[in-house]
């Protein structure tokens, strides 16, 4: 009986003791789970939360003063100074701006002077500050500045058709970032060297032109010429990277200046499907590309008259300073004679997106403002083929003239020099001076998709080939009543000049009478270099799925200096 009774007191004092475990785990399980659902609550709180929860008293300082308020300090001085501050900037703008206009002024435009300058009794706001991580040697400070000023700003143009003109500028609107950079740091009162500012980010500029007494829109041409100058100007005289260096303490300070670190290798391809601007015939398309608007810097391709798919097939070389933050900008301009171009279209490539020493084939689209983006008009594409090399290159990128490195042969042409060359101008110079000879085999497979043509439903398709610089033709044999065809025939050209080449691909349906165009394909012979052999299939421009299918192969001679 003693041992029953032990059993059933034991048995009973287990279970309890599982129970209590159980339930210990339960609480000490959603203790933890409330204490992460509060840890994340904490995580997600504001600071105007914590100010609800706790006194003003009873919070640090850097939550009480959020960085607007911390601002309204400066803004409440500069309201103050401001009409000082007004004369004195009045006369440097005057001094500094017209020599800027002047550098930046479209074709169009012969001169350009301030008759009148004030900037007004609206003194610029401050919205926002923040300090920026950088080098072990500077501080570097960024503030949000909005204006929206009423300046009385007026210019005196000359125009190259004789007319002058009194120019008010007004209404002027601008939010953006300056960047305020203090380096070095010494050990003597001020503490830094040299002051450098720069607008690092341009959210919004806007204003109004108005001829004095009259109306600008009744002189076509001068609105859009003086407005794009100005943008100009601001774009590139103060934005990021370019940078302005004020010494405070006596040193030299070149070294903070704006410097080139590499380069930038642009081909012009082609463009398609460009909106027509004219009202009797077809566009006469010409291209500006430009990473910065200097006039110096800025590059023009030829006008191809009476064409909405020209094909270029020209190269431009640019400088870069800041692959982080520049941007390759392309514009697409209808060329009117005598009277200002008309803009087509626009687009921008960030260089960002670049791989050094790695080539890049792109289409971009054309769009009418950079800026504000809110047109949906298809405006066209244009095409590039796109390199850059930096200066200072990582040790992959060797001399291209070292026929140790193992490079392949377009690599070793695109690759600027070692250190051994002393300089980058002196790798592009080297590399301008080699040639890349070769054969290309070209092999054209077949065709899909083809639209039809004739009345039965079908057509006779070939392919003409062509190499635009060296004009050499070839073409396929006809191939009867059919919209999938195969012709599987090979053609070589001799190629004296491999990188600044295009194969044009032509689809036409053969007709008694003559033949029409159904589409057409263009490819530099970039790919074929580097990779040696490929088969693509490429679509037909022209058609809504026609495809192609090529086989390309290059058979490289040697690289020869002229």
């Amino acid at each position: 009986m003693g041992f029953l009774v032990g059993y059933v007191l034991g048995f009973a004092f287990g279970v309890s003791m599982i129970v209590g475990f159980a339930r210990h785990q339960h609480t000490r399980s959603k203790r933890r789970t409330d204490l992460a659902a509060a840890v994340a609550s904490f995580a997600r709180m504001t600071v105007l939360d914590s100010r609800k929860l706790l006194p003003d008293k009873l919070c640090p300082s850097w939550v009480v003063f959020s960085e607007r308020q911390k601002l309204n300090w400066l803004n409440s001085h500069l309201d103050k100074l401001w009409p000082y501050i007004d004369e004195a900037a009045s006369l440097v703008i005057k001094s500094s701006v017209e020599p800027v206009l002047e550098q930046y002024k479209s074709a169009i435009l012969v001169s350009l002077e301030f008759s009148k300058l004030t900037l007004g009794t609206v003194a610029p706001q401050f919205t926002g500050v923040s300090i920026i991580d950088g080098e072990s040697d500077e501080v570097i400070m960024e503030l949000e500045l909005q204006w929206d000023g009423n300046p009385k700003i007026v210019l005196d143009i000359k125009t190259r058709v004789g007319i002058s003109l009194p120019i008010q500028v007004k209404n002027i609107g601008f939010t953006g970032v300056f960047r305020i950079i203090f380096k070095p740091l010494v050990d003597e009162l001020p503490c830094f060297g040299a002051l450098c500012y720069s607008l690092r980010e341009k959210k919004k500029l806007d204003f109004k032109l108005k001829v004095v007494g009259g109306d600008l829109s009744s002189i076509p041409g001068i609105s859009d010429a003086l407005e794009e100058t100005i943008r100009d100007a601001v774009e590139d005289s103060i934005t990021w990277p370019v940078r302005k260096i004020i010494p405070i303490v006596p040193g030299d300070y070149s070294y903070l200046e704006l410097k080139q670190v590499g380069i930038l290798e642009v081909k012009l391809i082609e463009a398609k499907d460009l909106t027509n601007k004219d009202i009797i015939g077809k566009s006469d398309p010409f291209v500006e590309l430009f990473i910065r608007p200097l006039r110096d810097r800025l590059k023009t391709s030829k006008t191809i008259d009476n064409q909405m798919n020209p094909i270029w097939n020209e190269h431009f070389e640019f400088s870069v300073e800041d692959v982080s933050t520049q941007n390759l900008t392309i514009r697409v301009h209808d060329h009117e004679g005598i009277q200002a171009s008309e803009l087509i279209g626009c687009a921008r490539l960030p260089l960002r997106e670049l791989e050094a020493g790695k080539v890049k084939d792109v289409w971009l689209k054309l769009v009418k403002d950079l800026e504000v983006q809110r047109d949906q008009k298809n405006r066209g594409q244009v095409h590039l083929e796109i390199l850059y090399y930096p200066l200072n290159a990582s040790s992959e990128l060797y001399n291209p003239f070292n026929s140790d490195s193992g490079m392949t042969m377009m690599e070793k042409v695109f690759k600027h020099a070692s250190d051994t060359v002393g300089s980058l101008a002196s790798a592009s110079e080297l590399k301008k001076e080699v040639i890349i000879r070769g054969v290309l085999s070209v092999t054209v497979i077949s065709a899909e998709n083809l639209p039809a043509t004739d009345l039965t439903g079908k057509s006779d398709p070939f392919v003409m080939l062509k190499l635009k610089k060296s004009e050499q033709k070839e073409k396929t044999r006809v191939v009867n009543d059919t919209l999938n065809p195969v012709w599987n025939q090979t053609f070589e050209f001799v190629v004296e000049d491999g990188l600044h080449e295009l194969l044009i691909l032509e689809v036409y349906d053969h007709d008694i009478f003559g033949k029409d165009k159904i589409g057409r394909c263009i490819m530099t012979l970039t790919r074929a270099i580097l990779e040696g052999e490929f088969t693509e299939r490429f679509p037909l421009d022209g058609t809504e799925s026609g495809r192609l299918n090529v086989h390309v192969k290059w058979a490289p001679q040697t690289i020869t200096r002229d």
